[in-house]
Formats: C-alpha cells, structure tokens, sequence
C-alpha cells in the first residue's frame, strides 16, 4: 500500500517542523515547504535554510523552498508532491509569522501586511493550489486540508491585532471549506493552539517587553507552555482516516487559554 502523502508549510521549525516530523514517523511522505529566508518587514529572524535542511535529513521527507504568499510558489510545491509521489493526500499550513508591540494604528504597515499575507493569505493560496489535488485522489478519497489558528482567533489580545484577525479568518475559512468540501471525502479542519514553545511565542515575549516565553504559561490552567509535539499530535490525527467525521472544526490545543 502506498504511504499517504503530506504537504506541510511552515515546515523548518516551530509546530511546522513538529508536524513534519511526526506524519514521517507514521509512515508518510511529507513535503516540508518553507521559504527558509529572513523577511525585511519583520524585526526577528526566520527559519533558516539549515533549519530546513536538517527536517529533510528525516526518513520519508523531502524539502521545498517556497514562500506562502506566492499562488505560483504553493502550485509548485503541490505539483512537486504529486511528481514524486504520485498524489496529496494532506495538506498543513502552519506557517506563521508575528509583528505589533504597539497599537494597531501604530503598527508599521509593512509589518501588518506581513502578518496578514503570510498568516491568512498564505492559508487561502495553499488551499486554492492544494485542495484540487486532493480532489485528483480517486475515490474513496480520506483527503485532509488543515491550518494552524490561534486560541487569538477568539480572544482579543492587545497589541497583536492584526495576528488575531488573521487567526479568525483561518477558523472562518476552515468552516466554510468544510462546508464546500461536502461530501468529496476531504475534510477541512483547523487547530488553536495556546501559548506554545516556538520563535512565534519568543518573539511575543519580545514584544510585550517580558523577560521570556516562559512568562505567558501564567495565562494558561495547564500552568505551563505547549510542546508543539502536542499540537502536531493533534494535527497527525486530523490528518489521518480516522478523523473522517470531523470537518469545518477549529480544534482547541491550548492547555485551556480560551476558557
């Protein structure tokens, strides 16, 4: 039986690389797509193209240099998935970017567009280019397109404005995908995750002028940070089969943070 085949981007690091290396460790084929480059919009660093390098090194996974924002870049990352082997079945978008600090009407506008192309756009491009391919699958098709929210798409957090309407739009988008997507066979699902130990949560840290990440595990009843291992367990899940009666879902993984 041919292993599933998975598409993940934002795969260099953080719940990206995390993802990435669990659907491997289950047996998929998994294309981790990532631009591997710094962004001038944005005042913190990026994945870098060792970051990226060191996830191809992982059995049954391939690299891809894309960047989200780009319809032409996520066409061919799909189609590089299908050319090597032979279809999709899943596809993630976990990439992610974070910028504010300040009040909305204070946030410089290229580091607001930036949050809002690569954390909403970046979904609606992936989707657009990835969805057809996992209708190319014949049917009985157990296809899986999924996205990264934020416990932000439901709670209001200052001075992160633009990342909290961008993470609303993911969960409005999954919703309606999964109404779209009917009967085909592939589902569209979403998970929110909480304050979790990646660049994203270090760089909040930054912003909000505390000392570290590990100041925001107050927030949280769990008392703790997140291991993205523990979201992407949940995304591993959506992915697979077995999540066949869950659809239009935005899946909270947040030790709580929403309550």
């Amino acid at each position: 039986m041919s292993p599933r085949v998975a598409l993940v981007t934002g795969g260099a690091r953080g719940i990206g690389a995390a993802t990435v290396r669990r659907l491997a460790g289950q047996g998929c084929a998994v294309l981790a797509v990532d631009l591997a480059a710094d962004d001038p919009a944005l005042p913190y660093p990026m994945a870098t193209p060792a970051d990226l390098a060191a996830v191809g090194e992982l059995p049954n996974v391939e690299t891809f240099v894309a960047d989200v924002r780009d319809p032409a870049a996520m066409q061919a990352a799909v189609t590089e998935a299908e050319r090597r082997w032979g279809g999709l079945d899943v596809a993630i978008a976990a990439a992610g970017v974070i910028a504010g600090g300040v009040p909305l009407w204070e946030v410089p506008p290229e580091q607001e567009k930036a949050v809002l192309d690569v954390n909403l756009t970046g979904v609606l491009t992936l989707a657009r280019a990835a969805i057809p391919a996992l209708l190319r699958r014949p049917q009985p098709r157990h296809g899986r397109f999924l996205a990264v929210a934020s416990a932000a798409a439901t709670r209001g957090l200052p001075m992160l404005a633009a990342y909290c309407a961008a993470k609303a739009g993911v969960a409005g988008l999954v919703r309606a995908l999964g109404a779209e997507l009917g009967g085909s066979g592939v589902t569209a699902n979403a998970v929110s995750p909480g304050s979790t130990d990646t660049p994203i949560l270090a760089e909040s840290a930054r912003l909000y002028a505390l000392p570290d990440a590990a100041a925001f595990a107050a927030q949280q009843p769990v008392q703790r940070l997140l291991d993205p291992d523990e979201v992407a367990a949940v995304l591993a899940f959506l992915a697979s089969p077995d999540s066949g009666a869950m659809t239009g879902a935005v899946v909270p993984v947040d030790g709580g943070l929403a309550l």
